[in-house]
């Protein structure tokens, strides 16, 4: 997951050089791989991960099977139109920010908002329901990500929250260092 932090934080350095150089086809490039990660990526990839990691005879692994294969679909149908549809990404410069705004799919059944809550749904709760105490205290560090996002940085909020939650995987990195893992699933892990 730190990994793909970086590649996405990465790709948005790709849109500030498209911004800066006044290069459109570099701009929509690093945009969509930006958002590959944003829309796409992380509402299947947290729900994923955390089924995973939890042990077979958890009764919270079918849920978080369940919210894996809707973090897909959900991620697909924010992500997919935006490939058929360029028009509909849009980057603009707020308050020497980027900010990502456009038309998603989901604007025509249900107001944004609603995707929103969706999204963190499904980044959230998977780790919060954790067998594992430190993927509980993760899933807390995203909700910090949240909180702070939104009553600092709404003018960017996509852009920021994707930055402090890439930042928000040193919790992850802590994690793999200090071998939590293998303390609390010497199973998977020892």
């Amino acid at each position: 997951m730190p990994v793909f932090a970086g590649v996405q934080q990465f790709m948005e350095g790709n849109v500030w050089w498209g911004v800066n150089t006044g290069d459109p086809a570099a701009t929509l490039l690093g945009a969509l791989g930006f958002i590959f990660f944003t829309w796409f990526m992380w509402p299947f990839w947290i729900p994923l991960a955390s089924w995973v990691l939890e042990p077979p005879n958890s009764r919270r692994r079918p849920w978080m099977a369940a919210m894996s294969v809707a973090g897909l679909a959900f991620g697909l149908s924010l992500y997919v139109p935006h490939l058929a549809n360029p028009d509909w990404v849009r980057v603009t410069v707020n308050q020497d920010s980027l900010a990502y705004e456009g038309t998603m799919i989901l604007d025509y059944m249900m107001p944004r908002w609603m995707t929103y809550v969706i999204y963190l749904f499904l980044i959230i709760l998977p780790p919060l329901i954790s067998t594992y105490y430190h993927m509980r205290w993760f899933a807390l560090t995203i909700v910090a990500v949240v909180v702070v996002d939104i009553l600092f940085l709404r003018y960017a909020y996509i852009s920021f929250f994707c930055l402090l939650a890439g930042l928000g995987t040193l919790h992850l990195i802590y994690i793999i260092a200090r071998n939590k893992c293998a303390r609390e699933c010497p199973v998977l892990f020892a």
